[in-house]
C-alpha cells in the first residue's frame, strides 16, 4: 500500500492531526473502490495497533486524518510512527474484507422520492426502473461527512449518476435517500441539500443517545429494500 513517495503524501492536517493521502479524487479524479478499502485498511491497522495518543481516525475517499494527542506525542514522532504502520501493510487492497451488510428499507418515489420521476426521465428510464436499479446495487460507505452520520456511498452505478440541483431545497426530510453525481446517500436528519431524492427511510442514521450514535460506519457495505407506504409506516413507528 505505501508508495515510495509515502513521505511525501502525509501532510499537516491540523496542529494535532496528520492527512495521509493514499489517492486523489480531486480535480477531475474518480471515486476509486479500491483506493478506498486502502484508506479503510489503514484506517483499521492504526485502530489495531494505536498508542495511547492516536485520538481518533477519520476517513475520506482517498486520504485518512489521524489525530493525536499533543500532550502525549511530538507531531514529528507521531508522523514517524503512522508511516512505519503504513508501510507494514500489503501494497494490494483487500479482495475481499468482513464489513457488515445493512440493509436499508426504502419508500421510492412520491412525497418520500420527489425527485424520482424526472431524475428517471433525464436517465431515459422509468421511474420504477430507477428505483429497481438503485436498489440492485451494493454499496459501502465510503466516508461519514456532511452532517453527523450522512453516509456517502460508493458504488452507484454509473448510468445512474446524476448532477446536483441546480438550486439545492432549503429542506430535506430525514432519511431521505438521494443521488449526487457518482454517489448515493442518506440525509440523517431534516437540512438544506441539493441531492436528487428518490426516496426516503425510516431508520433513524443518527441517534445521539445510541451506541454507536452513527447506524452506518466507513466500510459497511448498504443494501437498499423498496418497500411499500405501509411498511414503510410501520418501520417507522419502530425506528
Amino acid at each position: 500500500m505505501i508508495a515510495p513517495s509515502a513521505a511525501d503524501r502525509i501532510r499537516p492536517l491540523a496542529d494535532d492531526a496528520w492527512l495521509i493521502e493514499l489517492g486523489d479524487v480531486a480535480d477531475g479524479g474518480s471515486i476509486d473502490d479500491q483506493t478506498t478499502m486502502r484508506v479503510h485498511a489503514l484506517a483499521a491497522a492504526i485502530r489495531i495497533a494505536a498508542p495511547r495518543w492516536v485520538r481518533d481516525t477519520v476517513p475520506a475517499y482517498a486520504s485518512l486524518g489521524v489525530f493525536f494527542d499533543v500532550e502525549l506525542v511530538g507531531a514529528s514522532d507521531a508522523r514517524d510512527w503512522l508511516l512505519h504502520t503504513w508501510s507494514q501493510l500489503a501494497e494490494a487492497a483487500p479482495a475481499d474484507d468482513p464489513a457488515c451488510i445493512v440493509e436499508v428499507p426504502v419508500l421510492y418515489g412520491g412525497d418520500a422520492g420527489p425527485d424520482l420521476a424526472t431524475a428517471a426521465a433525464e436517465l431515459g428510464l422509468t421511474a420504477d426502473d430507477l428505483a429497481r436499479r438503485h436498489a440492485a446495487g451494493i454499496y459501502r460507505v465510503a466516508m461519514i461527512g456532511f452532517a453527523p452520520g450522512f453516509p456517502y456511498l460508493s458504488g452507484l452505478d454509473p448510468a445512474l449518476s446524476l448532477p446536483r440541483l441546480a438550486s439545492p431545497r432549503t429542506q430535506v426530510a430525514a432519511g431521505s435517500v438521494a443521488i449526487g453525481g457518482a454517489q448515493t446517500g442518506i440525509y440523517p436528519r431534516e437540512s438544506p441539500g441539493g441531492w436528487r431524492l428518490l426516496g426516503r427511510t425510516p431508520l433513524r442514521l443518527f441517534d445521539p443517545l445510541r451506541d454507536p450514535p452513527a447506524l452506518l460506519a466507513p466500510g459497511d457495505r448498504v443494501r437498499f429494500r423498496a418497500v411499500d407506504a405501509a411498511t414503510f409506516a410501520r418501520l417507522q413507528r419502530h425506528a
